[in-house]
């Protein structure tokens, strides 16, 4: 595959929100339970850190305060809302709401970035939020205040991020590794103090947990948030965040293939649903030219090459 090309880079950029999909998994089958912001601080510092290790690159003027504010959008208050939402909500209700994310991008895309509004992504963000609502929402699905409240307040801090990592961009002569490794050590360090005065560090840590937070760290966050942040550089920020639409749906799958149950034809749907609303929302529809445009434009290349001969027929310059 060609990543240098459109859609290369738009499906290595996929593999971002796909590897996100395996973080309920895994977190729910190999962490210790009752230490969600704890588990989000071993997430994030550590691959920091070792970002920063390999790459021997600190940041410099502007961009100290810049990484611990995306850092803090993007994972220090992100991790510790999705948590909240998870733990008050069902999982197809806290799912749903996280996918509001790119609707949050197209509105402050305009306000931030003075982008136009895209009626078409809009619409397909939509089309994508009621696809993932049909293959996670389950009928007894409640909603309280304060999940739904964290779920909502989730979604636009990672939105902001999203829009301001594509504002400010990258330094010249950054790697996008060091980049990811500024971002996830600035929002470790605003999770350090919640983390040990609200959870604690966990009596069982065991070999199956330190898989686990590897996994979490190194290839959920140091590799998927590297080209995560490359592809919102690259890419239309708005086409891109719809890619989220797939963390919740491979959430969703592994947990059938977990827990051994079969998909009803409803949640078929929405996987199509969605899936559809994700590409669609990749694709810009063309524009044509009205006819009454055409037919204009025709008559004044036929005008301008009649001067343009008469010129030459009178000596006139081309």
């Amino acid at each position: 595959m060609d990543t240098t090309s459109p859609v290369g880079r738009t499906a290595l950029t996929a593999l971002a929100p796909i590897v996100w999909g395996t973080t309920y998994v895994v977190t729910t089958h190999m962490l210790p339970d009752g230490h969600p912001i704890f588990a989000a601080l071993m997430r994030a510092l550590p691959a920091g850190l070792l970002a920063i290790l390999i790459t021997a690159k600190l940041p410099r003027g502007s961009w100290w305060w810049k990484s611990l504010v995306l850092g803090t959008l993007n994972m220090g208050a992100f991790f510790p809302l999705l948590f909240i939402a998870a733990q008050h909500l069902p999982g197809g209700a806290a799912a749903t709401l996280g996918a509001t994310q790119p609707m949050f991008v197209a509105i402050l895309a305009v306000w931030i970035l003075r982008e136009r509004l895209s009626g078409w992504r809009t619409l397909w963000g939509f089309v994508g939020i009621v696809g993932v609502a049909m293959v996670v929402l389950g009928p007894g699905a409640g909603i309280d205040a304060t999940g739904a409240l964290a779920g909502i307040a989730g979604a636009a801090s990672m939105s902001t991020g999203v829009v301001l990592t594509k504002k400010w961009g990258r330094p010249e002569g950054v790697a996008p590794l060091a980049l990811a490794g500024w971002q996830l050590t600035g929002g470790g360090v605003v999770l350090i103090i919640p983390a040990l005065l609200i959870d604690g560090v966990p009596a069982d840590i065991g070999l199956r947990a330190i898989a686990g937070y590897a996994w979490l760290g190194i290839i959920g966050a140091l590799v998927a948030y590297t080209l995560w942040f490359e592809g919102i550089r690259r890419l239309q920020v708005t086409a891109t965040a719809l890619l989220g639409l797939l963390s919740p749906l491979v959430a969703a799958g592994l947990g059938a293939v977990v827990a051994g149950e079969e998909l009803t034809s409803m949640q078929i749907a929405g996987f199509a649903l969605a899936l559809v609303a994700m590409v669609a929302g990749q694709l810009v529809p063309s524009r044509r030219e009205p006819v009454i445009g055409r037919v204009a434009a025709a008559s004044h290349t036929g005008v301008d090459r009649i001067r343009s001969s008469g010129r030459r027929h009178q000596g006139g310059s081309p």
